[in-house]
């Protein structure tokens, strides 16, 4: 389906599942829909947290692949770019009219590095990361062939253990090679410490997130001393963006789960102990069930199918009485210990993880006041490369 096709030209049911003015109860399942109300919350509740803090926000637009998400967090939220971690991601975005996109991720092969030295004849600030000198070259050959200027930030592996290059001299090093390569612009640092956004102890998490700000301190003060200064500083996420937008170091967060939510970054706990309550689940996995031949177990239509379970497994919104406790591929178990659910009965459910969940879907149906106000097309469905 091409999602440029008008939406007036769909066939709710087999293209789409939903058409704009339709009773949420006529919604067809399983899809994603999204509370607008909740939603534009959440975007204007991080825009006041950064403007609080005195940083730039920008959103990771890998969690929820739309274009439309993106325009309405830079409209509402006063976001300055998007994230996304792979070159046809960055296209659709760039595409789509988004005029400052960082790939937050290494760029190696050829074909993918011609890619990006011709995004910004599409009119977008172009940005990748860096955390080998071989790949320089490469990048900098690239530019000058299209005669396009790609901005390079040096990754520092502050914790998460999987790219970058140890903080101090060896970020120097790197910066100064890109500084000096035709086609390229030092612009400054990634430093995403990606392995406990999801810790629940705020402690622990703190504790991490304070190592990696003394690791993008000491690297920001020697890049100084060379001559080199940071327009970025970049990282944070839901899980952690208070830490990093308050340390003075950071200077733009790269969030992206806190527009939507999902059962596990519910779980986490802020400095109080209790689970953090700053932003409101946004999506759900619409679902409906389709049998309940035994009296204590309702089987919904969302299987693994219609989400990522890597997270644990959702849970039903709004709801104490049942249970969402397993699921194959096209099935959905739920404990209904009193009989409570009915046939075609429609449930909301909270994914374990958004991003992976949002990947294995076409749409977004927008609902507000029980009415389907918009339907997005998921923009960068399948873009994995």
């Amino acid at each position: 389906m091409n999602v440029f096709t008008k939406l007036a030209d769909l066939e709710v049911g087999y293209d789409v599942p939903a058409a704009v003015g339709m009773n949420e109860a006529d919604i067809q399942t399983p899809c994603l829909v999204v509370d607008l109300d909740a939603l534009e919350y959440n975007i204007k509740a991080m825009r006041d947290f950064c403007a609080q803090m005195g940083v730039r926000h920008r959103v990771h637009g890998k969690m929820h692949k739309s274009v439309d998400i993106a325009k309405l967090q830079h409209s509402l939220g006063d976001a300055v770019g998007v994230c996304c971690q792979k070159v046809s991601e960055a296209e659709v975005f760039a595409r789509g009219g988004i005029k400052d996109v960082l790939v937050s991720n290494q760029v190696r092969d050829p074909a993918k590095i011609d890619r990006l030295a011709r995004l910004p004849k599409l009119g977008a600030r172009t940005i990748c990361c860096v955390d080998d000198i071989a790949n320089v070259a490469d990048l900098s050959a690239a530019a000058q062939r299209h005669g396009t200027t790609i901005e390079c930030l040096v990754e520092i592996d502050c914790g998460a253990g999987r790219c970058g290059v140890q903080a101090g001299q060896p970020v120097v090093d790197l910066a100064k090679a890109i500084d000096a390569a035709p086609g390229l612009k030092f612009s400054g640092l990634q430093a995403y410490q990606g392995a406990m956004q999801h810790m629940q102890n705020y402690e622990d998490r703190k504790a991490k997130i304070d190592i990696a700000v003394e690791m993008v301190k000491r690297s920001v003060d020697m890049l100084r001393e060379a001559g080199l200064e940071c327009d970025i500083v970049g990282g944070g996420g839901t899980g952690s963006y208070y830490f990093e937008g308050n340390s003075q170091v950071y200077n733009e967060l790269q969030c992206g789960s806190y527009a939507f939510m999902d059962a596990d970054y519910g779980r986490i706990h802020d400095a109080k102990g209790e689970r953090i309550s700053e932003f409101k689940n946004a999506l759900f996995i619409l679902t409906s069930v389709m049998s309940h031949a035994k009296p204590d177990k309702a089987i919904c239509d969302a299987g693994l199918k219609a989400q990522s379970v890597d997270s644990g497994l959702p849970y039903v919104f709004g709801r104490s009485d049942v249970e969402y406790i397993k699921c194959s591929d096209e099935h959905g178990v739920i404990s209904d210990p009193n009989g409570a659910l009915k046939i075609n009965e429609k449930l909301k459910l909270v994914p374990g993880h958004c991003d992976p969940t949002c990947n294995v879907h076409d749409w977004y149906v927008g609902i507000r006041g029980g009415k389907v106000e918009t339907v997005w097309p998921v923009s960068a469905r399948g873009k994995a490369y």
